[in-house]
């Protein structure tokens, strides 16, 4: 084994979800693989593709914990190249954004391994095109900012200025905290009825567009049952999005509440 030149790792971005979306070479390079090593986000109309003699091995992760650890992860890839095998790490999105493509390339390279990055539509991009949202707009935003929602210390990360009027922000892996990701943007200032979008299974057929405003985007994501894997958009933008807007529901919702309260008579 000594005597056999280390294969090339792809880190190869599988995008949010639609098979279609993906590029030429990383189609190419799924289906011409030996093995594939996987997120669990990505679909499985993607790993359809591979060959049918192909190893597949899945490293999902769930509620911020792999199955693998990141570190057994590096070390995987790296003994795999080093039996000369056609190496696929196949990640969703784009591997640089979120997808710890960083640290990947970095082990590679310690141990000698070639390693190529093959990019892949965001979920971001990719969501917000599905439902028509942009994320800049001449009028109603000029800055885009991505964050992750689901790191440690959520209320001592600085956001100041990275949410408001002309500005989009799009929070990645934010369902489990929305409620307080809502409440750490209102105290820092941004306005309870700036509009929301939450894109839920971006670019599959079961995709979901909800809007309201950022004051009910906890309570919404818990009314409307939104589960991983979703975005959530903040910002003027949202206003632009093909979705159905939960505002109507939120207020219907209420004035049953009022109702039930005063025995169904109008409160002046």
């Amino acid at each position: 084994m000594d005597d056999i030149i280390p294969a090339t790792v792809f880190l190869v971005g599988a995008g949010p979800g639609d098979p279609d979306l993906l590029t030429i070479k990383a189609a190419r390079l799924i289906g011409e693989a030996d093995v594939i090593v996987h997120d669990g986000l990505v679909s499985d109309a993607i790993l359809a593709l591979a060959s049918p003699d192909a190893e597949l091995i899945s490293v999902a992760k769930q509620r911020s914990r792999h199955s693998m650890p990141q570190d057994a992860i590096n070390v995987l890839l790296i003994d795999l190249a080093r039996e000369g095998r056609k190496i696929v790490r196949l990640k969703g999105g784009d591997p640089f954004i979120f997808g710890r493509g960083g640290e990947e390339v970095d082990a590679c390279r310690a141990a000698g391994v070639p390693v190529e990055v093959v990019p892949g539509i965001s979920a971001a991009i990719g969501s917000a095109a599905q439902a028509q949202l942009p994320l800049t707009h001449r009028v109603a935003s000029s800055a885009v900012t991505f964050v992750a929602g689901q790191c440690k210390g959520l209320s001592d990360q600085d956001w100041s200025g990275l949410a408001g009027i002309g500005r989009t922000l799009v929070i990645y892996m934010g369902v489990a905290t929305a409620t307080d990701i809502a409440d750490k943007l209102i105290a820092d200032g941004v306005s309870p009825a700036l509009p929301v979008a939450v894109l839920e299974n971006g670019t599959r057929p079961e995709m979901r567009t909800l809007r309201t405003l950022l004051a009910d985007l906890g309570d919404m994501v818990v009314r409307e049952k939104i589960v991983s894997p979703a975005l959530i958009v903040v910002g003027e933008v949202a206003a632009h999005a093909l979705a159905h807007d939960m505002l109507d529901t939120c207020r219907a919702l209420a004035n049953t509440q009022e109702g039930r309260a005063t025995g169904g008579k109008r409160v002046e």
